[in-house]
């Protein structure tokens, strides 16, 4: 697969907590330059990347990021300010203690909640895999299915561990097929970006794509 292919597939991410305007913007350029399918920002620069970025670029950000234990009012109006401020896609985190509780209704009712309050925006729902059993996972492929969200997500990238190829082949066999599949977390090569869309996933979460891609622009890319 060839990086151009690749990189349309890439959600640009820049999620620490030290990032400054002058990192958003970088990436927003290395975003519109290297034709990713967004960047992946904190929501307090949604407005700022939507201006800045215009029509040029898709804006994702994150609600209940990174522990996802906020209540679901919390997460509602966090997506709905984050929509009014420009942004394209959302990406949340589940409430993880409630799925150790088995208490799967709420899981369901917030998802469904938090796609309403999308307005018609890309709804991805963060699971952080690494926390998770094989069982816990295929739960939540249902869950996510039945409540009309987009993509399911493998990781925050802040937590213990990141996307492995196993998680990716557990959701393509568990997940309804309107759910698409986003890998994100320790992606660092082009042969880990590439094994992650064979095997079905559609989004990768990842910075070091694009600093891959400009080490090849001497190249001739």
């Amino acid at each position: 697969m060839e990086l151009k292919e690749i990189l349309t597939h890439v959600d640009h991410t820049l999620l620490k907590q030290e990032s400054t305007w002058d990192g958003i913007k970088a990436i927003c350029d290395d975003g519109i330059k290297f034709n990713t399918a967004s960047v992946c920002i904190p929501p307090s620069y949604v407005k700022e990347c939507s201006d800045y970025c215009g029509d040029k670029l898709k804006i994702c950000t994150v609600i209940g990021f990174p522990n996802g234990y906020n209540t679901t009012a919390c997460k509602v109006f966090e997506t709905a300010d984050a929509v009014k401020n420009g942004a394209d896609e959302i990406d949340m985190v589940i409430n993880i203690g409630w799925l150790k509780d088995k208490r799967y209704n709420d899981i369901l009712n917030e998802i469904k909640e938090i796609k309403n309050a999308c307005n018609g925006k890309i709804l991805k729902v963060i699971i952080e895999t690494c926390l998770l059993t094989d069982e816990e996972k295929i739960k939540m492929c249902e869950i996510v299915t039945e409540a009309g969200a987009d993509y399911i997500k493998t990781s925050t990238g802040f937590s213990k561990g990141g996307a492995t190829f196993e998680d990716i082949k557990l959701f393509s066999q568990n997940i309804g097929e309107n759910v698409k599949m986003k890998a994100a977390g320790g992606i660092a090569s082009l042969d880990d970006a590439e094994n992650f869309l064979s095997l079905g996933a559609d989004r990768l979460g990842t910075s070091r794509i694009v600093s891959i891609a400009k080490n090849e622009q001497g190249k001739g890319y």
